[in-house]
C-alpha cells in the first residue's frame, strides 16, 4: 500500500486523506477559493507508531509543506505543477532543460 497524503485547513477545522500529491494539488485548487482560510498544511504518511512493547499503535504523518493562497503566485505554481506531473517532459513556466 502505498503512503497517503493528508491536507489539513480551514485552521484545522477540516481534513482530507488523498492517495498522492496530484490529488492534493487538485483538491487545494478545487476548494481553496471556498475555504475559510487559504492555507492548507501539506502532511504525508511517515513510519508508523510502535508502542514501547512493540505492537503497531497507529498511522503517522509528517508536514512537508504548507500551501498559502494568499501568497502571490501560489495558485499558478500550483496549476503549472499539476500540468508538469500530467505530461512527461514538461517543466513549469521558467523552467529550463
Amino acid at each position: 500500500m502505498s503512503a497517503q497524503w493528508q491536507i489539513r485547513f480551514d485552521d484545522g477545522h477540516q481534513q482530507r486523506y488523498l492517495p498522492d500529491r496530484q490529488a492534493v494539488l487538485r483538491y487545494v485548487l478545487a476548494v481553496g477559493p471556498k475555504a475559510a482560510s487559504p492555507r492548507f498544511e501539506v502532511f504525508t504518511e511517515s513510519d508508523p507508531v510502535v508502542l514501547r512493547d512493540g505492537r503497531p499503535g497507529g498511522r503517522a504523518f509528517s508536514l512537508v509543506e504548507v500551501i498559502d493562497l494568499a501568497r502571490p503566485g501560489e495558485i499558478e505554481r500550483l496549476r503549472a505543477e499539476l500540468a508538469a506531473a500530467g505530461q512527461p517532459g514538461a517543466q513549469p513556466p521558467g523552467g529550463r532543460s
